[in-house]
């Protein structure tokens, strides 16, 4: 195991594909108008796919390569797209905007009560 093996899947190479399949397919049996968006290859990461539901939440996780996130795509019956052909959907900036905003109110409510 080189040096930085263990952190090339992001979770520290513990869990492994099959646990990243499970997770994607749980994850979107209980959500509901999620779309699949592939991100690229980096020199650090491998080629992840970015589930986003209906509401803007979203999950990111190792796919496998294209016909990785093809086929999870199919399986699930929901789109997949290139992300640097389309972009990252609207909504799921939306979503980070509006916890960033939770986070604030929590921390500063959190420090008021002190």
């Amino acid at each position: 195991m080189g040096l930085f093996d263990r952190f090339r899947s992001g979770r520290g190479g513990v869990d492994g594909p099959a646990a990243d399949q499970k997770h994607l397919r749980e994850w979107a049996a209980q959500r509901s108008g999620v779309e699949a968006f592939v991100e690229p290859q980096t020199s650090v990461t491998p080629m992840t796919i970015v589930l986003v539901a209906a509401d803007g939440e979203w999950t990111r996780r190792p796919a496998g390569g294209p016909a990785g996130a093809r086929r999870l795509g199919e399986q699930l019956g929901i789109p997949v797209y290139d992300v640097q052909k389309v972009g990252y959907p609207r909504r799921m900036r939306d979503y980070d905007a509006r916890r960033r905003i939770e986070r604030r109110r929590a921390l500063r409510e959190e420090l008021e009560d002190r």
